[in-house]
């Protein structure tokens, strides 16, 4: 699934040049997973102003109203200037002036959700819980230690969580665990204001390095212009069980977590 940095990676591959685009044509393609929420047709004249991100969602601000974009489980967007026809998992064009946006997203897990503006029902029903940005300036480490102080999960569940801080998915949450020094398994609510100082600023930092890499590719994630991520190659536990730990050589671990794979080194990280 493309997670907070995939998704900032994908902005970033294209909001320069749609800006300031205006919109054409729309096309849908099969069902996604929320209907558009407007006639393809009323979108058509509207202006692009900028594209932002909020934890996993694209926001493309328009002269009237904005697009809430969510790639699913396996989604991609890609913007060009010219395309063959659309394939069977291509499932929501939106042509500009500047080029041409494309949704592919074989799974269908995705969105594409109109609403008048970000304060508007629908958008406070996928947006309006999420918690702190990790890449923003909100992100407090005396708010953070605060928020894990109320949950009584296991750590790596509430990270993704997302309600604490939001986008830190199953790759960056064990990177960051383990660059922290913190077991997965330990109570949120058990972490010292020290330890929780530890882990906002492994957050930061995976996900920080993990956008300069282009975010992972492990199966088919690519930017808006066709790029691959780089930073599974540099991931020191992540689908690394049974080899040795790159600080004390250790044998890496894996354990489930909410049907979710996790990994961790017994030496580097304590309870």
């Amino acid at each position: 699934m493309p997670e907070l940095p995939e998704v900032e990676v994908t902005r970033l591959s294209f909001a320069d040049r749609i800006a300031g685009a205006t919109v054409t044509a729309v096309r849908m393609g099969k069902p996604l997973r929320w209907a558009l929420g407007a006639a393809p047709e009323e979108l058509v004249g509207r202006q692009i102003l900028g594209v932002r991100r909020r934890g996993k969602y694209l926001l493309l601000d328009l002269d009237r109203g904005l697009l809430l974009l969510h790639l699913g489980m396996s989604g991609s967007l890609r913007f060009d200037t010219q395309y063959p026809p659309a394939g069977p998992h291509d499932h929501f064009d939106l042509a500009t002036t500047l080029g041409l946006l494309r949704l592919h997203d074989p799974r269908r897990f995705g969105a594409v959700v109109h609403v008048t503006s970000a304060d508007a029902p629908e958008a406070l029903k996928l947006l309006g819980r999420l918690g702190m940005e990790p890449l923003g300036e909100d992100f407090d480490a005396i708010a953070f230690h605060a928020g894990l102080q109320r949950r009584a999960s296991p750590i790596k569940q509430v990270l993704l969580a997302g309600d604490v801080v939001v986008g830190v998915g199953n790759i960056y949450a064990s990177e960051a665990l383990f660059r922290a020094g913190i077991r997965p398994t330990t109570q949120a609510r058990r972490l010292s204001l020290p330890r929780a100082r530890k882990l906002h600023a492994a957050v930061r930092d995976v996900l920080g390095r993990a956008v300069q890499s282009g975010g992972s590719t492990l199966r088919d994630f690519s930017n808006a212009q066709g790029e691959h991520g780089l930073f599974q190659q540099q991931a020191m536990v992540y689908a690394r069980e049974g080899q040795p730990c790159r600080v004390c050589a250790t044998p890496i671990r894996a354990l489930r977590q909410g049907q979710r794979s996790t990994f961790f080194c017994p030496q580097c990280q304590k309870p």
